[in-house]
């Protein structure tokens, strides 16, 4: 008699067990009453009535997903190899699990081809420099065509550009031109810059003679600090200003002797 009781309460406990699920903060279970959706239920303790009910466990959380390395042929004919990175999570359960087989595969598809081609309508400078824009277009298409599926795309990146041989050598002596260009152009600014001071400098010294003598005893005083055997002899500026007067237009000299034959007096600087 124990034996007949018995065997119904073990069943009964068997039961119990197999209906109980306990599901994590981060889990959630898509349940199907004799095929048909029922509900999303969790997190904590589920009861699942076993052969008449089936729950599909969906993981809530960020899934880091590696898009694998992928050939592309860029906008300047430029064959690279690109691979990225792929931030995603499931926002919806029943979308998750009803519309899409596998939505982690699904989703790994999409992104390699919308990578390919996204990438296929850019510069290789671009791909190079840019890479925030084409993360962001990336993202955006994937995010868009999985929104049916349940997915949130959080971020795409793009981890490495490889180049063949060729191309890396090219990149190179593009730069080095580059920079040689920058220096010419630098240089070229640094000389205009120079003559302009040089002008400004000419112009205050022309206004007053004392400045120019103040200038030459400087650059004497600048070169005699150094060890040489150059002896210098002061000049005073007021020669050079008779070197000006000797070398007038005939304009000027033929006033001069108007001058000198009207005041009966010579020149200070005639010829004797």
């Amino acid at each position: 008699m124990m034996i007949e009781y018995l065997i119904p309460v073990v069943l009964l406990l068997m039961l119990i067990a197999a209906s109980i699920r306990i599901l994590p903060e981060y889990k959630r279970g898509v349940i199907f009453f004799l095929g048909r959706f029922q509900a999303v239920k969790g997190p904590g303790l589920i009861i699942v009535i076993p052969g008449i009910q089936q729950m599909s466990v969906v993981d809530l959380r960020v899934i880091t997903m590696d898009v694998p390395e992928q050939d592309v042929i860029s906008q300047d004919n430029v064959t690279v190899k690109v691979n990225a990175v792929l931030y995603f999570r499931v926002v919806d359960p029943e979308k998750a699990i009803i519309k899409v087989e596998n939505f982690t595969v699904a989703t790994s598809q999409l992104a390699q081809t919308t990578l390919r081609s996204v990438l296929g309508k850019h510069d290789l400078d671009e791909m190079l420099s840019e890479r925030d824009k084409l993360n962001n277009d990336i993202q955006e298409i994937i995010d868009a065509q999985t929104e049916d599926w349940g997915i949130k795309v959080a971020n795409v990146e793009i981890k490495h550009v490889d180049l063949n041989e060729s191309m890396i050598r090219a990149i190179a002596r593009q730069a080095e031109a580059e920079r040689e260009r920058r220096a010419k152009v630098i240089h070229a600014e640094g000389e205009l810059q120079a003559s302009k001071k040089l002008v400004e400098a000419a112009n205050v010294m022309a206004e007053n003679s004392a400045a120019l003598q103040l200038r030459y005893l400087q650059t004497m005083s600048d070169m005699s600090n150094k060890n040489a055997s150059t002896i210098f002899f002061p000049l005073p500026m007021d020669i050079m200003e008779a070197f000006r007067h000797l070398k007038a237009s005939p304009a000027a000299k033929a006033r001069d002797d108007a001058r000198e034959a009207a005041t009966g007096r010579p020149n200070d600087l005639g010829e004797g």
